[in-house]
C-alpha cells in the first residue's frame, strides 16, 4: 500500500456506507469499523503493516499535527474528508507500533426532538446564566447533546456563543448568535487559557469540551457565577458522582469554597448512555438532576450520596431517573429487559420497575 489518500478516502467511503460510528487503524490487524455499539473487522481489507497504519494516521492528521504527534506520542485531531464528513480523532502508539481510533461526526448538527433526547433540556438552553454538564463513558454521544443545545441557542437566541475545543467537533454556522470556536493548541494555548480571555470576549454563552483539571473547572465554575451560560463535559456515570469528581478534584482546603459555588451556579447534570435497539441501531436512556434547593442544600453540606434519591422521587420538577428511563424504553419495545439490566448503575431498583 503506498497510495495512502485513496485506501483512506476507500475506508471513509465505507464507514459512510454502513453508518459506523468508529473506524479504528491497529498495525498488524485488519481497520475495523463499529457498527452499532459492535466493532467489526473489515474482512475485504488487507491487513496493515506497520508502515500502512503509521501512512494513513499521517495522512489523517497533516504534517503540523505528525510533528507534534511524534513529540509527544499522543494526539487529537479532527480531520475533514473530502466528501463534507468530519471526523475526531485519537492517535497513539502501542507497541511502537502507530495506530489511530477515528469517531465519525455528523455534519447535520441534529435537533433534541431528532435525537430522542427529553424536551425538557431546551428549557436549559434558555437560561442566562449557570452551568449545566453532559456526562457519561467514552463515546455516549455527549458531544452530540451539546451541540444541539448550542444550535438551538444560535438559532433562538442573539448571543455571543464561544466553544473551546480539543479539537473542534461539530462546525456551527452562525444564525442568530455569533459562534467563535477556538481549539486547543491551534487558536488557544490550553482550556484554562481560553476560558480567562473570555471575560474579556463580551460572551454570554461557552462551551467547554471537556474539563481536564481543577483550573478548568474553577474557571467554568466562575463564569458561570458571573453572568454567562456554560455547558461543559465529563467522563463519569451519574450526576452523584460528576459532583463528587469535581469536588474531589480541589485541594481540601478548597473544597468548601467549590461546594458552595457549585450550588449556586449548578443548572443541571445529563447523563445518557447509548442502548442497542432490539430494531437495530442506538436509543438514548438518560438521568437528569435539576438543582433546586434541596439538591443545592445536600451539595453545600457534602451530603451528595443522598442525590440519587432526590433523582429518583424528583420526577413531579422534571428530574428524570434512569432506571425509569430504561424501563420505559422496554415498555416501547425499544430494547430488551436484557439490555436495560446491563446498563443499570442499579438492577435491583431496575427489577422493581418491571
Amino acid at each position: 500500500m503506498t497510495d495512502f489518500k485513496k485506501e483512506l478516502q476507500e475506508l471513509i467511503d465505507i464507514i459512510f456506507k454502513e453508518g459506523a460510528s468508529d473506524l479504528h487503524i491497529s498495525a498488524l490487524r485488519k481497520p475495523s469499523i463499529r457498527v452499532s455499539g459492535e466493532l467489526i473487522p473489515l474482512v475485504s481489507r488487507s491487513v496493515l503493516t506497520p508502515e500502512d497504519a503509521a501512512g494513513l494516521v499521517y495522512e489523517l492528521m497533516g504534517e503540523t499535527n505528525k510533528k507534534v504527534f511524534l513529540e509527544t506520542k499522543d494526539m487529537d485531531f479532527a480531520y475533514a474528508g473530502p466528501n463534507g464528513l468530519r471526523f475526531r480523532g485519537n492517535a497513539f502508539f502501542q507497541r511502537g507500533f502507530v495506530g489511530c481510533a477515528l469517531r465519525a461526526i455528523q455534519t447535520k448538527i441534529k435537533s433534541i426532538e431528532e435525537l430522542v433526547l427529553p424536551p425538557i433540556l431546551r428549557d436549559f438552553t434558555h437560561k442566562k446564566q449557570g452551568f449545566f454538564l453532559v456526562v457519561g463513558p467514552v463515546g455516549q454521544g455527549k458531544s452530540t447533546t451539546l451541540a444541539s443545545m448550542i444550535d438551538l441557542i444560535n438559532h433562538e437566541r442573539s448571543e455571543h456563543v464561544l466553544t473551546i475545543e480539543d479539537p473542534v467537533e461539530y462546525i456551527f454556522a452562525g444564525d442568530r448568535s455569533i459562534i467563535d470556536q477556538r481549539e486547543v493548541r491551534f487558536d488557544t494555548e490550553s482550556f484554562q487559557t481560553a476560558l480567562r480571555s473570555m471575560f474579556r470576549e463580551d460572551i454570554n454563552v461557552a462551551m467547554i469540551g471537556e474539563m481536564r483539571t481543577s483550573e478548568t473547572i474553577a474557571a467554568a465554575v466562575t463564569a458561570a457565577e458571573t453572568g454567562h451560560l456554560v455547558f461543559s463535559t465529563l467522563h463519569t456515570n451519574n450526576a452523584a458522582q460528576t459532583i463528587d469528581r469535581i469536588i474531589d478534584s480541589f485541594q481540601a482546603a478548597q473544597q468548601n469554597q467549590i461546594r458552595a459555588q457549585l450550588a449556586g451556579s449548578l443548572l443541571g447534570v445529563f447523563s445518557q448512555r447509548l442502548i442497542p435497539r432490539v430494531s437495530g441501531g442506538l436509543v438514548p436512556a438518560y438521568e437528569l438532576l435539576i438543582n433546586n434547593s434541596a439538591v443545592a442544600n445536600l451539595i453545600r453540606e457534602g451530603r451528595i450520596s443522598e442525590i440519587n434519591m432526590v433523582i429518583e422521587t424528583g420526577s413531579e420538577s422534571g428530574m428524570i431517573d434512569m432506571n425509569h428511563s430504561l424501563a420505559e424504553l422496554v415498555r416501547k419495545g425499544e430494547i430488551s429487559q436484557e439490555v436495560a439490566r446491563e446498563y443499570s448503575l442499579n438492577p435491583k431498583g431496575l427489577e422493581r420497575l418491571f
